[in-house]
Parts: C-alpha cells; sequence; structure tokens
C-alpha cells in the first residue's frame, strides 16, 4: 500500500510535538530542568565565546528566548524529516527517538538542581511517549482514501482516522507542556518577599539622592523594573528561602553555612553600586544604578578564616554558574557584600533573590554571581569562572565611560537652548568631571565643554551629569561625551569592542537642529 509522504511529515512532527510536552509534563511533576532548557544550557556551555558574543550583541536580553524557540522549532523539524524515514525503516524510528533520550538525558542530569534517576525518567517518558505516537500516526497515515485499509506489521489507516489522531496528539502535547509547566517548581517568590523583614542598617542608610531634573537623562537610581539583565539562566530559578543555604568553603580554617534567617540577623550594611555588563557597547544600556543592602564579604571571610594562598573568591549560583575575582578586592575597602535587598526591597527573583554577589569596581560576568549558594576560597590559577574559557578576561575592572541619554541619536530638535544630559561611572573611581565635544557636522576639532556634575552617591555609583547652555544656530551637530574619574585620568578615545575586558571609546551622537 503506497504511502504519503505528508502524512508521515506529520507524524513525525507529531511525534517531537508528543516528546516535548510529556518531556516537560514528567519534569514538572518531578521538580526537574525542563528538557528544552537543559539542551539550552548544554548548547550554550559548549557555544565558542565568539559565537555567544555575537547572540548577546544581536539580540541583546532576548538571545534566551531565541535559543528557546529555536531548539523546538528544530526538534519538530527534525520530527517532520523523521517520519518518512520511520514509514520505510521502522527501525530508523528507534533509534532517532533513542537518541533524543539519551541526549535529554544527559543534559538535564547536568542541572544541579536535577538527580540522575528523575533526568533519566524524564527522557524515556518523551521519548517512549514519542515513539508510541510515531507508530501510531505511521498506521494512521496508511492510506489516501476515506476507507480503513490494514497492513500487516503497520496498522490500520484511513484519512478520517489520521486527522482524529492528528488533532488528539496536538492537543496531547500542547496540555502536557501546559501541565508540566503548572505542575512545576511551585515556590512563591513574591509571597516569601513580602514576608521578609529587612534588618536596620549598620551605620544609617544610604542615600537615595534627589537627581538632576532634566527630561529624558536616566533616574539617579534605576527602579528594580528597569535594571538590566544579563544571566546565563534560561528561567529564571525560583529559590525557596526557607531551605536555602550559603556554604563558605574552599581553603578556610572554618568552612560553614548560614541559612537565610542567619544572613538576615547578621551586622548589615546599605551602599549605592553602579553594575554594568562586560557586554555592554559604548553608549548601550546595560548597566544600572541600585542601593544594595546585605551583609559585608569580609565579614564572612573573616568567620571563616582564609587560608594563606587564597587568591581568588568564586561565588557559585544554585543553577551552577561560576564567577571569580581576586581575594584582595573584598580586603581593599569597597564595600563588597552578599545583597539581599535592591533599593529598598528583597531582591526580586530575577535579580537573584534570596541572595548575590556585589562587588563595587568589577564587571558583572567576574563577580555578580545571582541566586548565590556557595562562596568558595581557592587560586586564581586553580580555577576558570564561566565566562573565562569563553575568551574573557579574567580580571576586570570596569573601565570608566559615559553617555549621552538626551537629545537622542539622529533626534531633530527646536531652535533654542537644548540640555545635553546622561551619566557617566568610573568603577570604584567615582567620575569628577565631564565634558562634552559640539562639533557641526562636516567640521573637526569642536571646543570641549566642562558639563554640571550631579551627586555622587558613593564612590562606586555613576554621575548624572548636564550641559544646559548650548543653544545652537540651525543645522546639524555631532556631540561627543567623556568622563575624567577621581583618580583624575580622562576616558580613552580609543576604541574597542566589548571583548576581553569591556568596551572602551567615546559616546558620539548626531543631532539636527531645526531653524523653526
Amino acid at each position: 500500500m503506497p504511502r504519503s509522504r505528508t502524512r508521515d511529515s506529520v507524524a513525525g512532527f507529531l511525534a517531537a510535538a508528543v516528546a516535548l510536552g510529556t518531556g516537560e509534563l514528567a519534569a514538572g511533576l518531578l521538580s526537574a530542568s525542563s528538557p528544552v532548557v537543559a539542551v539550552a544550557d548544554l548548547i550554550v556551555d559548549n557555544t565558542p565565546g565568539a559565537l555567544i558574543r555575537a547572540g548577546i550583541e544581536a539580540l541583546g536580553s532576548s538571545d534566551k528566548p531565541a535559543l528557546l524557540v529555536g531548539i523546538v522549532a528544530i526538534s519538530l523539524a527534525l520530527g517532520a524529516a523523521l517520519g518518512p524515514l520511520a514509514g520505510r525503516q521502522p527501525l530508523a524510528g528507534v533509534v532517532a527517538l533513542a537518541a533524543f533520550g539519551v541526549l535529554g538525558a544527559s543534559a538535564v542530569a547536568r542541572d544541579p538542581l536535577t538527580d540522575l534517576p528523575a533526568a533519566l525518567v524524564i527522557a524515556m517518558v518523551a521519548a517512549g511517549s514519542g515513539y508510541v505516537v510515531l507508530r501510531l500516526g505511521l498506521g494512521a497515515a496508511l492510506s489516501n482514501v476515506h476507507d480503513e485499509v490494514t497492513v500487516p506489521g503497520r496498522g490500520t489507516g484511513s484519512r478520517r482516522r489520521f486527522l482524529l489522531f492528528a488533532g488528539g496528539a496536538a492537543g496531547a502535547a500542547s496540555v502536557a507542556a501546559l501541565a508540566g509547566r503548572a505542575f512545576g517548581p511551585t515556590v512563591d517568590v513574591d509571597e516569601q518577599r513580602a514576608s521578609v523583614v529587612l534588618p536596620e542598617v549598620v551605620g544609617g542608610r544610604a542615600t537615595a539622592g534627589t537627581g538632576l531634573a532634566v527630561a529624558g537623562i536616566s533616574p539617579l537610581i534605576t527602579p528594580n523594573a528597569d535594571f538590566y539583565r544579563i544571566d546565563t539562566a534560561f528561567v529564571v530559578p525560583r529559590v525557596d528561602a526557607d531551605t536555602w543555604r550559603l556554604n563558605v568553603t574552599g581553603m578556610v580554617d572554618h568552612p560553614f553555612e548560614v541559612t537565610f534567617a542567619d544572613l538576615l540577623a547578621m551586622p548589615a550594611v546599605e551602599e549605592a553600586v553602579t553594575l554594568t555588563c562586560v557586554s555592554n557597547e559604548v553608549g548601550g544600556d546595560l548597566v544600572g544604578n541600585a542601593i544594595w543592602r546585605g551583609v559585608l564579604l569580609t565579614d564572612l571571610l573573616t568567620r571563616a578564616g582564609v587560608q594563606s594562598g587564597a587568591s581568588q573568591i568564586v561565588g557559585r549560583s544554585v543553577d551552577g554558574f561560576t564567577t571569580g575575582f581576586p581575594t584582595d578586592v573584598a580586603r581593599d575597602g569597597r564595600r563588597a557584600m552578599v545583597a539581599y535587598a535592591m533599593n529598598g526591597e528583597p531582591l526580586p527573583a530575577e535579580h537573584g533573590f534570596p541572595a548575590r554577589l556585589v562587588v563595587p569596581g568589577l564587571y558583572g560576568y567576574v563577580s555578580a554571581t545571582k541566586w548565590l549558594g556557595e562562596i568558595e576560597l581557592t587560586t586564581l590559577e586553580a580555577f576558570d569562572a564561566y565566562w573565562i574559557p569563553r575568551g574573557w578576561a579574567k580580571l576586570a575592572p570596569i573601565k570608566t565611560q559615559s553617555r549621552i541619554d538626551t537629545p537622542r541619536n539622529g533626534r531633530s530638535v527646536a531652535l533654542g537652548r537644548v540640555p545635553v544630559a546622561g551619566v557617566a561611572w568610573g568603577g570604584i573611581r567615582s567620575v569628577s568631571r565631564v565634558d562634552v565635544r559640539i562639533t557641526p557636522e562636516g567640521s573637526s576639532g569642536g571646543a570641549w565643554h566642562e558639563a554640571t556634575l550631579g551627586e555622587a552617591l558613593s564612590t562606586s555609583t555613576w554621575r548624572q551629569w548636564v550641559l544646559d547652555d548650548w543653544d545652537p544656530a540651525p543645522g546639524t551637530y555631532v556631540l561627543e561625551v567623556r568622563a575624567t574619574d577621581g583618580d583624575g585620568d580622562e576616558q580613552t578615545e580609543a576604541e574597542q569592542a566589548p571583548a576581553p575586558d569591556g568596551a572602551t571609546g567615546l559616546h558620539t551622537i548626531s543631532v539636527s537642529v531645526r531653524s523653526s
């Protein structure tokens, strides 16, 4: 009996959909990692750093959803290709879905929060259900006629039966996937956050400041909802604060662990700190300023008793992500902390609840561990954190940078006084001066004009700035901004891409001034 390639492809497509859906369902019931997310992690962990950087530059914070959608789409496409092959060679379906199961099991088992037995169960459920649907679908796809046709060893098929099968399989795949999400981790982080009573700060609270009253400028304090998010987590970990533990381990005399309640009971400090991602382009928005509250990292290190020769502090997230920075950084006077609050409220889930590392003056990829689970003392030679083998520098102090927020690049403004304003930051060196160069388009060597600086909440925060006396004639102008840090060093004009240790160059925009 002749086969329909189209129906066989649909059968394979549906088999893949059901495998994906039942995998999500099994993962949800077992409170384990999603197979799709686990495969995405596996892909990222084995992708060259240059490709990862290209993805971040092209897609920004949309890179993770794009990869997840791509994995699902490729899985369905492979299923559609498998259908006709399995229709001719039944063994091909067995081999392909077995490989699917092995890949899924190995990916899920890599998740620190999922044990091997759960990974194997998830893989067997997904691969097994996919195989059953594939065989049933190929059987239902046997004929192009309305009447049922039975072929020994292949089953019974008809057009009507195939359509019923297709609808049922598609519905089952959708229901399984949605149920898996519903049965997933049930930790209500928002409820836990609402129940947290933040301790009072030793030595007084950090001021939030007032900020410059300039339309279009970044606020002095970045609201939590607007704070940038760049991390490796495809799904935000929902960590139960009641069972969470922070372990201090490695080259220490007294390893110990603390609960969230223990952390809240320790002396609390507060500091305004600007964090930025090493992937931030000149003039980019992967930077934010917040007031962080928590426990000084030095308090934890003193309790542990750091051994001689321990030159690196490694931060480990509950999802396995790692950062690493020199031990001396925690001892040079900057207020590095294990933070549990951000802008006066417990950390939002996407920013690390219940606790994270905040280290002033360092790019996030070497320091800002979210969902912190362990602090390990080791040596710089003994361990490379997550991003180091992927081409990023091991030492990563934040470089002095400045940005023009208003007017926007390419915009046209009305004749009259035009305020030029933005923010500038210099790691732990603060910012002592900001200058703006204004050059008519087609000319060169425009003059630098000193801007007025807003307040400095600490030496580790950005400062707002404004040049409010620019009254240009009609025309097009090129505007550049340059910051000078608290040590008196000017921001370099030399252009460098973000890799391997942060972008450099001057933020430059073009503005047209209308005659009326």
